[in-house]
Protein backbone atom coordinates (compact mmCIF):
# COMPACT_ATOMS: atom_id res chain seq x y z
CA UNK A 1 0.00 0.00 0.00
CA UNK A 2 1.02 3.67 -0.62
CA UNK A 3 1.95 5.80 1.85
CA UNK A 4 -0.51 8.25 0.86
CA UNK A 5 -3.16 5.14 0.48
CA UNK A 6 -1.67 4.23 4.44
CA UNK A 7 -2.51 8.20 5.62
CA UNK A 8 -5.67 8.42 4.04
CA UNK A 9 -7.28 4.68 5.52
CA UNK A 10 -5.55 5.99 8.60
CA UNK A 11 -7.55 9.48 8.72
CA UNK A 12 -11.07 7.78 7.34
CA UNK A 13 -10.74 4.99 10.27
CA UNK A 14 -10.20 8.32 12.91
CA UNK A 15 -12.69 10.30 11.98
CA UNK A 16 -15.24 7.04 11.33
CA UNK A 17 -14.69 6.32 15.08
CA UNK A 18 -14.99 9.98 15.63
CA UNK A 19 -18.43 10.23 14.46
CA UNK A 20 -19.19 6.60 15.99
CA UNK A 21 -19.19 8.01 19.46
CA UNK A 22 -21.14 11.35 18.57
CA UNK A 23 -24.15 10.91 20.35
CA UNK A 24 -27.20 10.05 18.04
CA UNK A 25 -29.79 12.99 18.30
CA UNK A 26 -33.00 14.31 16.47
CA UNK A 27 -32.16 16.65 12.90
CA UNK A 28 -31.95 19.84 14.60
CA UNK A 29 -34.68 22.06 13.44
CA UNK A 30 -37.26 19.32 11.80
CA UNK A 31 -38.56 17.72 15.22
CA UNK A 32 -37.58 14.27 13.29
CA UNK A 33 -36.10 11.22 15.89
CA UNK A 34 -33.40 9.37 14.21
CA UNK A 35 -35.99 6.81 13.58
CA UNK A 36 -38.35 8.64 11.95
CA UNK A 37 -35.85 10.24 9.37
CA UNK A 38 -34.55 6.72 8.74
CA UNK A 39 -37.79 5.13 8.67
CA UNK A 40 -39.18 7.72 6.04
CA UNK A 41 -35.80 7.02 3.88
CA UNK A 42 -36.31 3.47 3.63
CA UNK A 43 -39.68 3.69 2.83
CA UNK A 44 -38.73 6.14 -0.27
CA UNK A 45 -35.93 4.14 -1.37
CA UNK A 46 -38.12 0.67 -1.29
CA UNK A 47 -40.31 2.32 -3.29
CA UNK A 48 -37.68 3.68 -5.84
CA UNK A 49 -35.74 0.12 -5.49
CA UNK A 50 -35.53 -1.42 -9.26
CA UNK A 51 -37.61 -4.60 -9.66
CA UNK A 52 -35.90 -8.18 -9.25
CA UNK A 53 -34.66 -9.59 -12.62
CA UNK A 54 -37.16 -12.58 -13.52
CA UNK A 55 -34.21 -15.49 -14.08
CA UNK A 56 -36.02 -17.11 -16.99
CA UNK A 57 -36.27 -14.27 -19.00
CA UNK A 58 -32.46 -13.29 -18.07
CA UNK A 59 -31.48 -16.93 -18.97
CA UNK A 60 -33.24 -16.76 -22.36
CA UNK A 61 -31.72 -13.92 -23.57
CA UNK A 62 -28.52 -14.90 -22.90
CA UNK A 63 -28.73 -18.68 -23.93
CA UNK A 64 -25.97 -18.12 -26.17
CA UNK A 65 -22.84 -19.77 -24.26
CA UNK A 66 -21.01 -16.21 -25.55
CA UNK A 67 -17.89 -15.05 -23.58
CA UNK A 68 -19.69 -11.88 -23.20
CA UNK A 69 -23.53 -13.40 -22.69
CA UNK A 70 -21.55 -15.29 -19.75
CA UNK A 71 -19.87 -12.20 -18.31
CA UNK A 72 -22.96 -10.06 -18.11
CA UNK A 73 -25.31 -12.94 -16.50
CA UNK A 74 -22.46 -13.42 -13.79
CA UNK A 75 -22.86 -9.40 -12.99
CA UNK A 76 -26.76 -9.58 -13.05
CA UNK A 77 -26.74 -12.62 -10.64
CA UNK A 78 -24.41 -10.41 -8.53
CA UNK A 79 -26.75 -7.19 -8.87
CA UNK A 80 -29.71 -9.19 -8.22
CA UNK A 81 -27.98 -10.30 -4.76
CA UNK A 82 -27.59 -6.37 -3.74
CA UNK A 83 -30.96 -5.55 -4.74
CA UNK A 84 -32.10 -8.93 -2.66
CA UNK A 85 -29.96 -7.53 0.55
CA UNK A 86 -31.24 -4.27 0.32
CA UNK A 87 -34.71 -4.85 -0.08
CA UNK A 88 -34.53 -7.18 2.44
CA UNK A 89 -32.55 -4.87 5.17
CA UNK A 90 -34.97 -2.06 4.47
CA UNK A 91 -37.67 -4.39 5.07
CA UNK A 92 -36.06 -5.86 8.42
CA UNK A 93 -35.76 -2.04 9.20
CA UNK A 94 -38.98 -0.38 9.27
CA UNK A 95 -40.76 -3.87 11.44
CA UNK A 96 -37.60 -3.52 13.72
CA UNK A 97 -38.40 0.57 14.09
CA UNK A 98 -42.02 -0.50 14.52
CA UNK A 99 -41.60 -2.78 16.98
CA UNK A 100 -42.65 -5.71 15.30
CA UNK A 101 -39.12 -7.48 15.38
CA UNK A 102 -35.83 -7.02 17.76
CA UNK A 103 -33.29 -4.39 16.38
CA UNK A 104 -30.33 -6.89 15.87
CA UNK A 105 -26.75 -5.73 15.63
CA UNK A 106 -27.28 -5.21 11.58
CA UNK A 107 -30.12 -3.34 11.50
CA UNK A 108 -28.73 -0.94 14.47
CA UNK A 109 -25.31 -0.65 11.93
CA UNK A 110 -28.02 -0.10 9.07
CA UNK A 111 -29.81 2.41 10.49
CA UNK A 112 -27.06 4.69 12.45
CA UNK A 113 -25.46 4.92 9.29
CA UNK A 114 -27.81 5.51 7.13
CA UNK A 115 -28.70 8.62 9.47
CA UNK A 116 -25.05 10.00 8.73
CA UNK A 117 -26.01 9.59 4.85
CA UNK A 118 -23.27 6.19 5.18
CA UNK A 119 -23.70 3.04 3.55
CA UNK A 120 -24.54 -0.51 5.67
CA UNK A 121 -22.02 -2.33 6.66
CA UNK A 122 -23.80 -5.22 5.19
CA UNK A 123 -24.38 -3.65 1.88
CA UNK A 124 -20.55 -3.06 1.17
CA UNK A 125 -19.79 -6.42 1.44
CA UNK A 126 -22.13 -7.49 -1.41
CA UNK A 127 -21.46 -4.23 -3.53
CA UNK A 128 -18.93 -1.50 -4.48
CA UNK A 129 -17.75 1.46 -1.98
CA UNK A 130 -18.68 5.41 -2.45
CA UNK A 131 -18.75 8.51 -1.21
CA UNK A 132 -22.41 8.87 0.60
CA UNK A 133 -25.50 6.72 0.61
CA UNK A 134 -26.49 9.27 -2.01
CA UNK A 135 -23.72 8.61 -4.40
CA UNK A 136 -24.43 4.68 -3.67
CA UNK A 137 -28.30 4.83 -4.81
CA UNK A 138 -26.95 6.92 -7.66
CA UNK A 139 -24.59 4.27 -8.93
CA UNK A 140 -27.17 1.68 -8.46
CA UNK A 141 -29.32 3.03 -10.91
CA UNK A 142 -27.15 3.51 -13.00
CA UNK A 143 -25.73 -0.13 -12.87
CA UNK A 144 -29.31 -0.85 -13.41
CA UNK A 145 -29.81 0.57 -16.12
CA UNK A 146 -26.63 -0.45 -17.80
CA UNK A 147 -27.74 -3.82 -17.60
CA UNK A 148 -31.29 -3.86 -18.44
CA UNK A 149 -30.54 -1.74 -21.73
CA UNK A 150 -27.76 -4.19 -22.45
CA UNK A 151 -30.79 -7.20 -22.27
CA UNK A 152 -33.30 -5.39 -24.13
CA UNK A 153 -31.43 -5.32 -27.39
CA UNK A 154 -31.79 -8.76 -29.70
CA UNK A 155 -29.36 -11.32 -29.00
CA UNK A 156 -26.98 -11.06 -31.67
CA UNK A 157 -26.92 -6.69 -30.42
CA UNK A 158 -24.38 -5.39 -28.33
CA UNK A 159 -24.51 -1.75 -26.67
CA UNK A 160 -22.30 0.79 -28.74
CA UNK A 161 -20.15 1.46 -25.85
CA UNK A 162 -20.04 0.16 -22.06
CA UNK A 163 -19.40 2.39 -18.63
CA UNK A 164 -16.69 0.20 -17.45
CA UNK A 165 -16.91 1.73 -13.95
CA UNK A 166 -20.64 -0.21 -13.69
CA UNK A 167 -19.36 -3.56 -13.64
CA UNK A 168 -18.26 -5.78 -10.56
CA UNK A 169 -15.63 -7.42 -11.74
CA UNK A 170 -14.04 -5.33 -14.89
CA UNK A 171 -11.20 -7.11 -15.39
CA UNK A 172 -13.82 -9.94 -16.24
CA UNK A 173 -15.26 -7.67 -19.14
CA UNK A 174 -11.90 -7.09 -20.56
CA UNK A 175 -11.39 -11.20 -20.48
CA UNK A 176 -14.80 -11.51 -22.11
CA UNK A 177 -13.84 -9.05 -24.79
CA UNK A 178 -10.08 -10.71 -25.18
CA UNK A 179 -11.95 -13.85 -26.06
CA UNK A 180 -14.47 -12.55 -28.43
CA UNK A 181 -11.67 -11.31 -30.45
CA UNK A 182 -9.05 -14.19 -29.80
CA UNK A 183 -11.95 -16.77 -31.26
CA UNK A 184 -12.90 -14.37 -34.13
CA UNK A 185 -8.66 -14.66 -35.57
CA UNK A 186 -8.06 -17.79 -36.63
CA UNK A 187 -4.85 -18.95 -35.30
CA UNK A 188 -4.88 -17.04 -32.35
CA UNK A 189 -4.68 -18.50 -28.90
CA UNK A 190 -5.57 -16.15 -25.88
CA UNK A 191 -2.23 -16.93 -23.86
CA UNK A 192 -0.66 -14.90 -26.30
CA UNK A 193 -3.31 -11.87 -26.78
CA UNK A 194 -2.64 -8.62 -25.26
CA UNK A 195 -4.55 -5.84 -24.91
CA UNK A 196 -4.60 -2.77 -27.59
CA UNK A 197 -6.29 0.63 -26.88
CA UNK A 198 -6.96 3.67 -28.99
CA UNK A 199 -8.41 7.32 -27.78
CA UNK A 200 -10.61 8.25 -29.66
CA UNK A 201 -11.96 12.04 -30.70
CA UNK A 202 -15.66 11.49 -31.29
CA UNK A 203 -17.93 11.96 -28.02
CA UNK A 204 -19.37 9.29 -27.04
CA UNK A 205 -23.07 11.02 -28.58
CA UNK A 206 -21.24 10.85 -31.89
CA UNK A 207 -20.94 7.13 -31.67
CA UNK A 208 -23.08 5.40 -34.66
CA UNK A 209 -21.79 1.87 -34.41
CA UNK A 210 -20.01 -0.42 -32.16
CA UNK A 211 -16.49 -0.92 -33.56
CA UNK A 212 -16.10 -4.55 -35.88
CA UNK A 213 -13.71 -5.87 -32.95
CA UNK A 214 -13.21 -4.87 -29.24
CA UNK A 215 -15.28 -2.35 -27.41
CA UNK A 216 -15.91 1.41 -26.65
CA UNK A 217 -15.59 2.16 -22.99
CA UNK A 218 -16.23 5.45 -21.20
CA UNK A 219 -17.26 7.64 -18.29
CA UNK A 220 -13.06 6.78 -17.03
CA UNK A 221 -10.79 9.54 -15.87
CA UNK A 222 -7.73 10.59 -16.01
CA UNK A 223 -5.29 11.70 -12.69
CA UNK A 224 -2.23 13.64 -13.24
CA UNK A 225 -2.82 14.75 -16.53
CA UNK A 226 -4.87 15.52 -19.33
CA UNK A 227 -6.22 14.28 -23.04
CA UNK A 228 -5.83 16.76 -25.80
CA UNK A 229 -6.36 15.73 -28.99
CA UNK A 230 -5.66 12.15 -28.30
CA UNK A 231 -2.27 12.22 -26.74
CA UNK A 232 -1.17 13.31 -22.62
CA UNK A 233 -1.29 17.51 -21.78
CA UNK A 234 0.34 18.16 -18.57
CA UNK A 235 -1.41 19.92 -16.09
CA UNK A 236 -0.61 23.72 -15.26
CA UNK A 237 0.84 24.73 -12.19
CA UNK A 238 -1.41 26.70 -10.81
CA UNK A 239 -4.29 24.11 -11.59
CA UNK A 240 -6.11 22.65 -8.63
CA UNK A 241 -8.16 20.11 -10.23
CA UNK A 242 -6.21 17.00 -10.47
CA UNK A 243 -9.00 14.76 -12.02
CA UNK A 244 -10.50 15.35 -15.85
CA UNK A 245 -12.96 12.91 -17.30
CA UNK A 246 -11.06 10.91 -20.29
CA UNK A 247 -12.74 10.85 -24.05
CA UNK A 248 -14.32 7.32 -25.25
CA UNK A 249 -11.29 4.74 -25.36
CA UNK A 250 -11.66 1.91 -28.02
CA UNK A 251 -10.23 -0.71 -25.94
CA UNK A 252 -9.30 -4.44 -28.06
CA UNK A 253 -6.88 -6.98 -28.90
CA UNK A 254 -4.13 -8.65 -30.25
CA UNK A 255 -2.11 -11.13 -31.04
CA UNK A 256 1.46 -10.84 -29.08
CA UNK A 257 4.72 -10.40 -31.49
CA UNK A 258 6.57 -13.77 -31.80
CA UNK A 259 10.10 -13.97 -30.69
CA UNK A 260 12.00 -13.51 -34.12
CA UNK A 261 9.06 -11.41 -36.06
CA UNK A 262 10.17 -8.20 -37.58
CA UNK A 263 8.44 -5.62 -35.41
CA UNK A 264 5.93 -3.58 -36.94
CA UNK A 265 7.59 0.31 -37.60
CA UNK A 266 6.57 2.29 -34.47
CA UNK A 267 4.87 5.77 -34.55
CA UNK A 268 7.38 9.01 -33.61
CA UNK A 269 5.30 9.22 -30.50
CA UNK A 270 6.05 7.35 -27.23
CA UNK A 271 3.76 5.94 -25.11
CA UNK A 272 3.10 5.93 -21.46
CA UNK A 273 1.29 2.92 -20.17
CA UNK A 274 -1.05 4.20 -17.58
CA UNK A 275 -2.08 1.94 -14.38
CA UNK A 276 -6.16 1.44 -14.57
CA UNK A 277 -7.72 1.67 -10.89
CA UNK A 278 -11.89 1.24 -10.09
CA UNK A 279 -10.90 4.05 -7.14
CA UNK A 280 -9.11 7.05 -6.44
CA UNK A 281 -7.21 4.58 -4.24
CA UNK A 282 -4.53 2.98 -5.73
CA UNK A 283 -4.01 -0.34 -4.27
CA UNK A 284 -3.59 -3.75 -5.81
CA UNK A 285 -7.42 -4.65 -5.35
CA UNK A 286 -8.35 -1.35 -7.08
CA UNK A 287 -6.12 -2.49 -10.03
CA UNK A 288 -7.76 -3.29 -13.71
CA UNK A 289 -5.38 -3.02 -16.19
CA UNK A 290 -2.52 -0.78 -18.25
CA UNK A 291 -4.03 1.58 -21.20
CA UNK A 292 -1.50 3.13 -23.67
CA UNK A 293 -1.61 7.24 -23.81
CA UNK A 294 0.48 8.95 -26.56
CA UNK A 295 2.91 10.75 -24.96
CA UNK A 296 3.54 14.52 -26.47
CA UNK A 297 6.22 15.10 -29.06
CA UNK A 298 9.54 16.14 -27.24
CA UNK A 299 12.63 15.23 -25.54
CA UNK A 300 11.67 16.38 -22.13
CA UNK A 301 7.31 14.92 -22.32
CA UNK A 302 8.78 11.04 -22.03
CA UNK A 303 7.51 8.27 -20.24
CA UNK A 304 9.32 8.77 -17.15
CA UNK A 305 8.14 12.31 -16.93
CA UNK A 306 4.10 10.84 -16.45
CA UNK A 307 5.09 8.02 -14.30
CA UNK A 308 7.00 10.63 -11.76
CA UNK A 309 3.70 12.57 -12.01
CA UNK A 310 1.87 9.50 -10.59
CA UNK A 311 -0.70 9.92 -14.00
CA UNK A 312 -3.13 6.95 -13.64
CA UNK A 313 -7.09 6.08 -15.25
CA UNK A 314 -9.46 5.75 -12.70
CA UNK A 315 -12.79 4.23 -13.45
CA UNK A 316 -14.23 6.26 -10.22
CA UNK A 317 -13.26 9.75 -9.52
CA UNK A 318 -15.05 9.68 -6.07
Amino acid sequence: MLPTVYQEDTTKKVLDTILSIQPKEARAGTGETREAVVYRIATETLEKLPPDYIPHEVKDRLSKLEPMNIFLRQEIDRFQRVLDIVRSTLIKLKLAIDGTIVMNEELRDALDRMYDAKIPNIWLKVSWESSTLGAWFTDLHARNEQYRSWLKLSKDTRPLAFWMTGFFNPQGFLTAMRQEVTRANIGWSLDNVILTNKILRADREALREAPQQGVYVYGLYIEGAKIKSGVLEELKSNEKVLIHPMPVIHISAEAEPSIGTTPIKQDRRQVYYAPVYKKPRRTDRNYICTLKLECPLGDKTGPDVWTLRGVAVLCDNK
